[in-house]
């Protein structure tokens, strides 16, 4: 027999196929539309006999089609590391929350992964319904999903912990990949509108770090290892019974760096924050619904809780009869306008001492996961106790007045220099001068091209030997004025002697009709 020529084959070929197609429309359109169901259900059962592999579909929207499912993503962003590697038709995603341009599978893609010696495939596909629809999220009318492809042999490693692993894996490279955010609560007047949130955000791009920050290396060393430990103890926490959360008391002197603190430790974390303005706050109820909104690795902080809210005060006893007298007499019709005014805008928020406390470590607080709640306040004596006992604010830290470590950090950061010949008179006026970290730094900053390290630094001398002299005059004006009340107290108790003595002497000349020989020779 004669081979057959190629034009041949693809006659062939062709025939054959138009054969088929023409006897599978004969089959639509003449075999009984009942039976076609039963012909389905029987024809997979017998592939399944023969099929050696098991497939599991994950589609993109489950229930309420408009939100992208979780597991879908998780999937997305697992196959992305695979998949950038190993497909060869790749498209090009902006996931949401993502730093940067993500490669994933394009639509009708495959490619493998390997796990615990166990070769995988996974499909990328969509369906496109046949009618199309008015719809204002086109892009959610075609079905996506992705399948996944294995012996079913293997069926056990798959459904018990590869699947689990793929769910970790894509959950991390998420959070590896997002952009962090810097929230605050909106009124709670605007929470019903179309869309709206009980936060909004922006992208948090603080450039701050431990290794920036004015102070001492063992007390930066203690605070990153606290978070760090923190950040890895979720087994622990479940253990102990306790919700992962951890509380942080930022106080200190205006200036000293509790803003920026906060900024550093969300960047060694990789945490959102979540600026809470607890005078927008209507009642509690608000307030526990605006910590459920919150997720997971993020920092809730609640700067100068001291003048957030009348919080301080509630447990406080009352005034007695006579202190309320004495105020009523000192009473300033100005500062008496100013706490009015004050009084008024705090009554707009119903929100307790006993509502926050709760919010801080009730049984709301328990909601999520890996959270840290931070106070900051200038004034740590007026804060109530019950606010700030350990439990609560697990750890104070005090953020106190630069020292010469501090200097040191900030003299690298902002002239580049790591010692000089001045930094032994800084120091030695660091040791008498109280000067705040951020008033060091404005000292230090050069204000042109023209000043190098050596002018900054006689600078930041000049500001604190002006200081000196300021305080040093400030404390001689001190001591006049105690000077002043203390002759001025003298001459009146003098004085008050001298009126007791004289009315002694009224009254004998009053008794007797003559002044006593002492008396006179005393006057005399």
């Amino acid at each position: 027999m004669e081979k057959l020529t190629l034009t041949e084959m693809f006659t062939s070929l062709g025939s054959a196929i138009a054969g088929l197609m023409f006897a599978w429309a004969m089959f639509q359109q003449y075999f009984p539309h009942q039976l076609r169901g039963y012909l389905d259900r029987y024809t997979q059962k017998l592939v399944s006999l023969l099929y050696p592999y098991i497939q599991i579909t994950f589609h993109e929207y489950s229930g309420h089609r408009m939100k992208q499912t979780e597991v879908y993503a998780n999937i997305q962003n697992y196959l992305s590391t695979n998949s950038s590697t190993r497909a060869k038709r790749l498209k090009a995603d902006v996931i949401n929350d993502s730093q940067s341009v993500i490669l994933t599978m394009d639509d009708y893609e495959e490619t493998t992964d390997e796990y615990n010696g166990v070769k995988i495939w996974w499909a990328s596909s969509k369906r496109i319904p046949k009618t199309q629809t008015f719809s204002f999220s086109p892009e959610a009318e075609e079905r996506r999903f992705f399948k996944l492809t294995v012996h079913r042999r293997h069926r056990d490693l798959i459904t018990n912990s590869y699947i689990d692993h793929v769910m970790k894996e894509g959950k991390s490279i998420a959070i590896r990949n997002r952009r962090r955010k810097l929230y605050t609560n909106n009124p709670s007047q605007d929470w019903s509108r179309w869309k709206a949130t009980k936060w909004s955000h922006v992208v948090f791009e603080h450039p701050a770090s431990f290794e920036t920050l004015a102070m001492t290396d063992k007390k930066k060393r203690d605070i990153m290892n606290d978070l760090i430990k923190f950040s890895n103890g979720k087994e622990y926490y479940a253990k102990v019974g306790k919700p992962w959360k951890r509380g942080y008391l930022l106080h200190g002197p205006p200036g000293t760096g509790k803003s920026t603190m906060i900024a550093a430790m969300a960047n060694l974390l990789n945490y959102d924050i979540y600026d809470l303005e607890l005078t927008t706050v209507k009642n509690n109820s608000e307030l526990r619904r605006l910590l459920i909104e919150t997720t997971g690795k993020s920092i809730i902080i609640i700067e100068d809780i001291d003048c957030s809210l009348d919080l301080t005060g509630q447990r406080k006893p009352k005034a007695k009869d006579g202190d309320e007298e004495d105020a009523k007499e000192s009473k300033d019709p100005i500062s008496e306008k100013k706490k009015k005014d004050e009084e008024e805008s705090k009554k707009e928020s119903k929100v307790t001492l006993s509502g926050l406390l709760n919010f801080i470590d009730g049984i709301w607080s328990a909601c999520g996961g890996e959270r840290i709640i931070v106070f900051t306040t200038n004034y740590v004596e007026k804060l109530d106790p019950a606010l700030i006992r350990r439990g609560r604010m697990d750890k104070h830290i005090e953020m106190s007045y630069c020292c010469f470590e501090a200097l040191k950090v900030l003299a690298r950061n902002y002239l580049d220099v790591d010692d000089h010949e001045l930094f032994s008179r800084v120091s030695e006026l660091l040791g008498e001068i109280k000067m705040t970290p951020a008033d060091v730094a404005e000292n230090l900053m050069p204000k042109s091209d023209e000043e190098d390290a050596e002018s900054c630094l006689k600078n930041l001398i000049a500001a604190l030997e002006e200081a000196k002299e300021e305080e040093a005059r400030k404390k001689t004006e001190e001591e006049e004025e105690k000077a002043k009340l203390k002759a001025e107290k003298e001459a009146k108790e003098k004085e008050k002697d001298d009126e007791k003595e004289n009315g002694k002497i009224d009254k004998e000349i009053k008794e007797n009709g003559f002044i006593s020989d002492g008396d006179k020779r005393s006057s005399d």
